[in-house]
């Protein structure tokens, strides 16, 4: 699985420089078997946002992404639609959102965001949201787990405990909204199934199978 996400970020050439973070000694041998640059981390590090600021400190960058090791349909197109919005200088932070499948929008395994009509988050939430009181049926959108940072943002969201929200959902990313600091959400039409469960592995098996 993590051969594949690491095979789709070098296909992208937005990005200057690779490097997996672990906590794991297997996943790190798998990588040095491999020629893959790794970097060991603590294991008692709160959350992968957490992480890559570990990563950050011995390798220096205005804009970092936080790519998970377990979405093994990753594209080039999904970095793509992170990265370009920071050539708005006022945007720290990025992510994604695509349409929810009617089948994933009960599972607390797969989060869900809302947006302003500027496309800042308003809220994510392993919740079904928003809430279809009077059925309307508006677009449920989902949250793959991807994020990019301008390097202060990240340094400002390690300098933070983690929040109320935080830790009530298990989303790193409401520390950000917590606090004030803005997560701008650019929308791509391609899914991506992050592997929680088997059943999620099973899932994204067959999708790598027909892609290949």
């Amino acid at each position: 699985m993590l051969a594949w996400v690491y095979d789709a970020a070098c296909a992208c050439p937005q990005l200057d420089a690779l490097v997996i973070a672990t906590d794991s000694d297997e996943v790190a041998d798998l990588c040095r078997a491999n020629a893959w640059p790794v970097v060991m981390t603590s294991p008692d590090l709160a959350s992968g946002s957490d992480r890559v600021h570990a990563v950050a400190q011995t390798h220096p960058a205005d804009i970092y992404v936080n790519i998970q090791g377990d979405e093994p349909l990753l594209r080039p197109e999904h970095l793509t639609a992170l990265l370009t919005p920071f050539a708005n200088s006022a945007v720290q932070v990025t992510t994604l959102k695509v349409l929810c499948p009617v089948e994933d929008i009960a599972n607390p395994n797969v989060v869900k965001v809302v947006t302003g009509l500027d496309d800042r988050a308003l809220y994510f939430s392993r919740s079904t949201i928003p809430f279809d009181r009077d059925g309307a049926c508006p677009p449920i959108w989902k949250h793959p787990g991807f994020y990019a940072y301008r390097a202060a943002a990240l340094k400002h969201f390690h300098a933070l405990p983690p929040s109320p929200l935080e830790l009530t959902e298990r989303l790193e990313q409401l520390r950000f909204l917590e606090n004030d600091i803005p997560i701008h959400v650019a929308a791509t039409p391609w899914d991506t199934i992050g592997v929680d469960t088997e059943e999620d592995l099973i899932r994204a098996e067959a999708s790598l199978w027909k892609r290949s």
